[in-house]
C-alpha cells in the first residue's frame, strides 16, 4: 500500500493504511493517524528535533510514557563497552533536583510503575501511571534524562551490581547459550556484543568514558517520546516541551532530529561452526541457527508465521516432535531477531546431555522438513490466527502501544496500523513461508551448546 501523505491536526489517515515518518524539523505538518477502535495517533517535531509520537486511547484512565534514546550497546566505543547499560541504572540514582528516593517515590505514591531497558539499538525510560499523573511522569524521566548526575560514588556501587547481573545470567545457561550464539551468528558485527558488557569491560569503564557516552548521546536531536493512554497530545508536548527547557536543553526552531540507522543490510560473515562451553550442568542447551532477516525486510511478516508454525506454541511442530511425541525436552522453541542492517533466526532446546546430537539433528530436520515439504493450508490458517489474535491482545496495553510507536520512529521509519499488520500477515502465503525456511535451511549453521562437554567431537562434530 502506497504511504499516506502527512496531514494536519486531523485523522486523515484512516485505519487499514501505512504512514511514513519523515526526519522533518518542526515546520512541517504534524501527522495524525487515524486509528482502530477509536484511538488517535500523532506525532509532533519538537524544536531541537525532539519527535513525540502519541495515541490517545478513548476510555483508558491510564497512560504509559517513554522516553527512547536511539543508541544501545551497538554504538560503545572502544573503552566503552557497557556504558549504555551502565548508564540505564545510573538514571535512577540522581539528579540536581532529586536523589534516588526521590525518584522512586514520585512514582510509588501514585501507585505506579517505572523502569527502563538497554536494547542493542535503544534504550528505554518510561512509566505507567493513572492520566492525572503523567505530567509527573514526564517532569520526572526528562529531569532523569537530562540531568543525571553521574556520581562518582553512585558510580562504584552500581558497577558491583552489574557485575552481579552479568554473574546471574551467565549461571543461567539457557541465557548464556542465547548470548554465545548471538555472538557467534552474527560473526563479529557489534549487535554480537552483550548488551550488559563483559565483566572485564565492567570493570575497566571509567566514569568519564561513561560520561562521555551520556554527553553524546543524551541530546534533544536523539530523544523521541512515545505515550499511549488517556492522553492529550498537545498537552503531552507542551509538558515535554516546559521539562526539557527546565532542564535547560537548548531547543533550536531550526534543529532536525538526528538520522536513522542505515537499513543498508551489513556482511555477515558467518560460515557457521559449533562452539560447546563446558558447564557441569543436569541438562544441556542448545541454539542452531543462522543471520536472517533485517527489521524493515518485507518478509518479516512471513518469519512471523514460519516461527509460529515451526516453534511458536505447544500445537507448534518442534514442540509436537520434540516433546510431546519422542518426551526428549521441557522447553523447544524457534526464534528471531531483527535490527536495522542484520538479524538471525534460531531453534532452541533443552535436553539430558546424552540425548544433545539427537535433539540437534530434530531441530534441523524440521527446518528442513518445513523447507522441502512445505505447509498445508489448516497449518498456515491456524499460524495466521495465533499471530492475529496474540497481535490485537497484546495492543490492549497501552505500554505495549507505546513501545510500537517508538519502534515505529527508531527502526522502522513508518507507522502500520493494527488493521494493515493485520493484512499483511494475513496475506502470507504457504509458498513465502516454505521459500523463507528453504533459504534458512540453506544458510551455514551456527550451533551452540552449553553442557557437560568439553569438546564438539563429543557431539560427532
Amino acid at each position: 500500500m502506497p504511504a499516506a501523505a502527512a496531514s494536519n491536526n486531523r485523522p486523515g489517515h484512516q485505519p487499514g493504511t501505512v504512514v511514513r515518518l519523515p526526519l522533518t524539523n518542526s515546520t512541517e505538518p504534524d501527522i495524525t493517524v487515524g486509528n482502530a477502535g477509536g484511538a488517535l495517533v500523532r506525532r509532533t517535531v519538537l524544536p531541537g528535533g525532539v519527535r513525540v509520537l502519541t495515541e490517545a486511547m478513548p476510555g483508558q484512565r491510564s497512560a504509559s510514557i517513554g522516553f527512547w534514546v536511539g543508541v544501545g550497546s551497538r554504538d560503545e566505543a572502544e573503552g566503552r563497552h557497557g556504558s549504555t547499560h551502565f548508564l540505564e541504572h545510573l538514571l535512577f540514582k540522581g539528579t540536581a533536583r532529586r536523589d534516588a528516593m526521590d525518584i522512586a517515590s514520585a512514582f510509588d505514591e501514585v501507585g505506579g510503575e517505572s523502569n527502563a531497558a538497554t536494547a542493542k539499538e535503544s534504550t528505554c525510560y518510561y512509566a505507567r501511571v493513572l492520566d492525572s499523573d503523567l505530567p509527573m511522569a514526564i517532569d520526572v524521566i526528562a529531569d532523569m534524562v537530562t540531568s543525571a548526575l553521574i556520581d562518582p560514588e553512585e558510580l562504584e556501587q552500581e558497577r558491583g551490581v552489574i557485575l552481579e547481573e552479568i554473574a546471574m545470567d551467565m549461571d543461567d545457561p539457557a541465557d548464556l547459550c542465547h548470548e554465545k550464539f548471538t555472538e557467534a551468528v552474527l560473526a563479529g558485527h557489534p549487535l554480537g556484543r552483550p548488551i550488559g558488557g563483559t565483566p572485564e569491560a565492567i570493570r575497566g569503564v571509567s566514569r568519564e568514558a561513561v560520561l562521555d557516552h551520556y554527553r553524546r548521546y543524551y541530546r534533544p536531536e536523539e530523544l523521541v517520546v512515545t505515550a499511549a493512554g488517556g492522553l492529550d497530545h498537545d498537552h503531552v508536548c507542551s509538558l515535554v516541551r516546559d521539562a526539557l527547557s527546565k532542564a535547560g536543553w537548548e531547543l533550536a526552531e531550526t534543529a532536525l532530529p538526528a538520522p536513522r540507522r542505515s537499513a543498508e543490510p551489513a556482511r555477515i560473515d558467518s560460515t557457521g561452526g559449533v562452539e560447546v562451553i563446558n558447564r557441569p550442568v543436569e541438562q544441556a542447551n542448545v541454539v542452531i541457527g543462522c543471520p536472517a532477516l533485517t527489521a524493515t525486510d518485507d518478509r518479516r511478516f512471513a518469519m512471523s508465521v514460519l516461527n509460529t508454525i515451526l516453534g511458536g506454541g505447544m500445537s507448534s511442530r518442534l514442540f509436537q516432535e520434540i516433546r510431546e511425541k519422542r518426551g526428549l525436552a521441557y522447553s523447544t522453541y524457534s526464534f528471531s531477531a531483527a535490527y536495522s542492517d542484520a538479524g538471525y533466526f534460531g531453534m532452541y532446546a533443552g535436553c539430558s546431555p546424552s540425548r544433545t546430537r539427537e535433539v540437534l539433528d530434530l531441530l534441523a530436520a524440521e527446518l528442513e522438513r518445513l523447507a522441502a515439504d512445505g505447509v498445508d493450508q489448516g497449518e498456515l490458517a491456524k499460524a495466521l490466527g495465533q499471530i492475529s489474535g496474540g497481535m490485537v491482545l497484546g495492543l490492549e496495553d497501552s505500554g505495549s502501544r507505546m513501545s510500537r510507536l517508538g519502534r515505529a520512529e527508531l527502526v522502522t521509519g513508518e507507522f502500520i496500523d493494527i488493521e494493515e499488520s493485520l493484512a499483511r500477515i494475513r496475506s502470507v502465503t504457504a509458498e513465502q513461508v516454505q521459500e523463507l525456511a528453504a533459504e534458512l535451511a540453506a544458510a551455514p549453521r551456527t550451533i551452540t551448546v552449553v553442557g557437560p562437554f568439553e569438546s564438539p567431537a563429543e557431539l560427532g562434530f
